[in-house]
């Protein structure tokens, strides 16, 4: 299948991006490379990192970005991994780095990798293939309580309880071993009123599992404290979410950046001695406009942070 994928707040990334002509930077959630063509057309003397732990959107990208080979450098890792990956290269900072958090367009589209309640599959969700653990181990291996732990906290989902139970019990007699039986095992959980409204019955359950397969929200802290470190003066760190989970891990940990200090608020002035990593620029999140929503309705979730580095002082 040809890796598609709509590439979210795009022109919008760009412009808070600030992109200078020759400087470094970081698309670390490369997908295809619809962000990445957008930021190498405007680089120079500058270079792009180009990172994805998906082998199908590295192949993408490449040829996607075939005519830019020479501005870009194409690393097969996951982002969180960003501060390794840097130093690996030889680089001490770079002018921005941009996230699109989540699952692309083209994953949920490849039946196979499992990811969508909506197509028949063995379940897997694994954004790296060759990791060994994926939904299968997760849905057959963890106990009712660590089931509904996973659907409760990452999944938002008032049923995870219910949820856990039914799938635990229905595993009794074999393995749950594809995505069509787990949503069936879901949609028999969720009583019948609940399925009437709001979304897929199986949505909360199925984004709350890929996201402890691959380890997202874990990842994602990881990469904010590591990029933040990694940006140059007035550089940018432009981060996309989908859910609320993200957003909430992105605002404060962006709120934790401005102002790190910890001294308790009764003193009158600081004396932990933190300093300011730099500035929030978008104190409300950046939101798709109409346009893109009528030609993407899957970007209506989509909200866009922005932090720029101090500068010299």
């Amino acid at each position: 299948m040809e890796f598609h994928h709509v590439s979210v707040l795009l022109r919008e990334c760009i412009e808070q991006l600030n992109i200078d002509t020759d400087g470094c930077y970081v698309d670390g959630t490369m997908g295809g490379g619809g962000h990445s063509l957008e930021i190498v057309k405007r680089l120079k003397g500058g270079r792009l990192i180009g990172v994805d732990q998906d082998p199908n959107a590295q192949k993408a990208a490449g040829e996607r970005l075939r005519n830019y080979q020479d501005r870009v450098t194409f690393v097969r890792d996951n982002f969180g991994n960003i501060a390794r990956i840097l130093d690996g290269l030889g680089i001490e900072k770079i002018d921005g780095m941009l996230l699109d958090i989540g699952v692309s367009s083209h994953q949920l589209d490849e039946g196979e990798r499992g990811f969508s309640y909506q197509q028949d599959a063995p379940l897997d969700m694994r954004m790296n293939p060759d990791k060994p653990f994926s939904a299968y181990d997760v849905i057959n291996g963890y106990n009712e309580e660590e089931l509904n732990r996973v659907i409760f906290t990452y999944g938002e989902e008032r049923w995870a309880k219910r949820i856990a139970q039914f799938i635990v019990k229905e595993r009794q007699d074999r393995p749950i071993e594809s995505t069509g039986r787990l949503v069936e095992v879901i949609k028999k959980a969720v009583p019948k009123g609940a399925r009437k409204d709001g979304p897929h019955p199986a949505k909360r359950t199925f984004q709350a599992i890929r996201i402890e397969v691959n380890g997202e929200l874990d990842v994602l802290q990881q990469a904010i404290d590591a990029a933040a470190g990694r940006l140059a003066p007035g550089g940018r760190l432009c981060i996309i979410t989908f859910h609320s989970l993200e957003d909430r891990i992105v605002k404060e940990a962006f709120r934790r950046l401005e102002n790190p200090c910890v001294c308790p608020p009764e003193f009158p002035v600081c004396v932990c001695g933190k300093k300011p990593f730099g500035r929030v620029l978008t104190r409300k999140p950046i939101l798709p406009g109409k346009e893109e929503l009528e030609q993407n309705p899957r970007a209506r979730s989509a909200k866009l942070r922005v932090f720029e580095a101090a500068g010299e002082t």
